[in-house]
């Protein structure tokens, strides 16, 4: 795990070697053991390393044979020994023992095709001097990030958009006509972000840069594509689950450095954990839990480490923890993310890089598998939509909508809907109108379930539920679940793996019927039939619950309350938002009769990381266009600090 970052040259960089060295410096807290930097008369690149495979060796940036070939990687390929037997056979030489050369051997060897022989996270590319051309991909899921930024002739690239802070022919402004999605979906929910001009390479993408014309082109290298299987039992199907999961775990072990692992009251973290124990590896557990017992699940970690018997390592984060590390969360974020649940991700990864360097996680087994709510919700959907004509409940949902709150309101009201009409991540926060409500200035707007809309008709084949997981997979999973584990892990210069999110096991999760992923009330059925040879009752039987959060209660606490309330009658809400709605809002929440807790952190949310990002003093300012030296640049959270 690392981060890397580069740039082609143009005027506006005086010192390209300064330059690229402050770029690399901004993100080093996501590799703080090493730094390698390659600059030519065209092209600047540079690696921040965390050490994980072939401690010694595996320095970045790494040349071909004939130095016409520069990689800079982010990530693990789990695969790489089989890889590099492969390519030694066809006669390629390795100077190192790390899994980053296969890729520049195995682009060498396939050219594009060798995305298809990768297995693991990444996000890497490859300058070519001969050509000119930066080529580029990130893995399918999305777990690793990269972003770019090409705007008046200027091109670089990053694994965190704050890098681009130090290239003197970056423009920092922010995107207002996107506030609106951000205010539904918690994220920009594709390409785009909230930075002008500063895009995310989508997962599962390659992209190819020409430095001769400046022509940007991409495309995607892998589709997923349900091929349902209905001939299995659902115990067939819990067995080739637990061979291909354990197969999975075994993959994600492999490093130089110890490997411990997350761990929750849930099934997923659980089941990552007792694979690894069963297969004779130890392990060291982390878990997190709140001051307050009543929100938190420590005890039921605890637990179940003890009757594994393995050791869990645990911290409790208080109110006040929670409050004071938000403008550290939303700067490391980049973009604002208002899920409470990253808060305490922060301090878990905080404590367990002070005794690993690698952690495996459970990311990913809910979208796969079927383990939301909302599956649940668009199961009991679908079931009506076969029972009732359309045009029944196109009337029920009418009748439904113009009736004050009921029970069943909004089961009728969005019986009468499309599937993509109803995506309960489109107006998450917000709906359309309501939104409008808030903004300080009016911003026309699409309704935020057209944006979802483009996968929905990707998997037009595929039945309601499979089609939101699907959904969920593109969307809520890459910008919400993998972006701030990846984050809140490398604020602390923490690898974290996610043995879900394996290709192996999606090809596998893909030919699962839905009634074996979510049916009736039941989720992850498959998976949990198989954890259920395994984990004890209490365990595969939890229901999901994350990491819950007691911010609701503390936003009615005078002390919390007047933090936000300050935040909401300040100059940054006065500039994009309502201040007398904020407040309004605020206040309904105190009394509290109703909850207004996720859309209140959205806005402090956005506040917070507007001020470090725009705001006087703002941490993210150009230090290229300043008098510090390299060595006065350590900006950053953990071991950038």
């Amino acid at each position: 795990m690392c981060g890397i970052t580069g740039f082609y040259l143009t005027k506006r960089v005086e010192d390209p070697r300064r330059t690229i060295e402050l770029m690399g410096d901004r993100i080093r807290h996501r590799g703080p053991d090493d730094a390698g930097y390659y600059v030519d008369e065209r092209m600047a690149l540079g690696h921040r390393r965390l050490s994980i495979i072939d401690l010694e060796g595996g320095r970045q940036p790494i040349l071909n044979e004939d130095g016409s070939r520069v990689l800079v990687f982010n990530g693990e390929i789990y695969n790489y020994q089989e890889l590099r037997a492969d390519l030694l056979a066809r006669g390629h030489e390795f100077t190192t023992e790390s899994d980053s050369e296969t890729i520049l051997h195995g682009y060498e060897e396939y050219g594009r095709g060798v995305l298809d022989r990768l297995r693991g996270m990444f996000a890497f590319v490859i300058w070519d001097k001969n050509t000119g051309k930066l080529f580029g991909a990130r893995d399918i899921f999305g777990i690793k990030p990269f972003y770019y930024y090409r705007e008046n002739g200027e091109f670089m690239f990053g694994s965190e958009i704050k890098c681009f802070m130090d290239h003197p022919g970056f423009v920092k402004r922010i995107d207002r006509a996107k506030i609106p999605e951000y205010l539904s979906y918690e994220y920009i929910p594709y390409e785009n972000t909230l930075f002008e001009g500063v895009c995310k390479l989508l997962p599962a993408h390659w992209f190819e840069w020409s430095a001769e014309t400046g022509s940007f082109e991409t495309g995607c290298y892998y589709e997923m594509r349900y091929r349902i299987d209905e001939t299995l039992s659902l115990d067939e199907w819990a067995d080739r689950i637990e061979a291909v999961f354990t197969e999975s775990v075994k993959a994600h072990q492999i490093a130089d450095v110890e490997v411990g692992g997350f761990l929750s009251s849930g099934v997923d973290s659980s089941y990552v954990v007792e694979r690894v124990f069963h297969e004779g590896s130890p392990i060291r557990t982390f878990s997190v839990g709140y001051e307050e017992e009543k929100y938190s699940e420590l005890s039921y970690a605890r637990a179940f480490a003890e009757g594994l018997g393995v050791e869990n390592i645990a911290n409790k984060i208080s109110a006040d923890d929670f409050f004071d590390a938000m403008p550290d969360i939303q700067y490391v974020m980049d973009e604002p993310l208002p899920n409470p649940s990253e808060n305490p991700l922060f301090f878990l990864a905080e404590n367990a890089a002070k005794h690993v360097k690698v952690v495996l996680s459970g990311e990913g087994a809910d979208e796969l598998f079927g383990g939301y709510p909302n599956y649940l919700q668009e199961d009991h959907i679908a079931a009506y939509e076969r029972k009732v004509p359309r045009a029944l409940r196109r009337a029920a949902g009418a009748l439904a909508g113009a009736l004050p709150q009921m029970k069943g309101r909004h089961f009728l009201t969005h019986g009468a809907m499309e599937p993509w009409e109803r995506n309960s991540r489109a107006d998450y926060v917000f709906e359309n109108e309501d939104r409008q409500r808030y903004l300080a200035d009016a911003i026309v707007s699409e309704d935020p379930q057209a944006y979802s809309k483009r996968y929905y008709d990707e998997v037009a084949y595929a039945d309601a539920v499979t089609q939101l997981q699907y959904v969920d997979m593109k969307t809520w999973m890459a910008y919400d679940i993998l972006l701030k584990a990846d984050r809140m892990s490398m604020a602390h210069s923490l690898e974290l793996r996610v043995p879900f999110l394996d290709k192996e096991v999606l090809e596998l999760a893909l030919t699962i019927p839905a009634r074996f992923r979510a049916h009736d009330d039941e989720s992850k059925i498959a998976l949990r039939h198989a954890a259920a040879r395994r984990l004890p009752e209490t365990v595969y039987r939890k229901e999901k619950l994350g990491f819950p959060s007691p911010l609701a209660v503390w936003l009615r606490e005078e002390k919390y309350y007047a933090r936000v309330r300050d935040a909401f009658t300040g100059a940054v809400a006065r500039e994009f938002f309502k201040p007398e709605e904020l407040v309004r809002l605020l206040d309904e929440h105190r009394g509290g009769e109703v909850s207004h807790m996720q859309q209140i952190w959205s806005f402090y949310t956005f506040i917070v990381w507007y001020e470090q990002f725009f705001g006087d003093g703002a941490r993210a300012r150009c230090r290229s266009l300043e008098g510090a030296g390299a060595a006065d640049v350590a900006v950053g959270l953990g071991a950038g600090a």
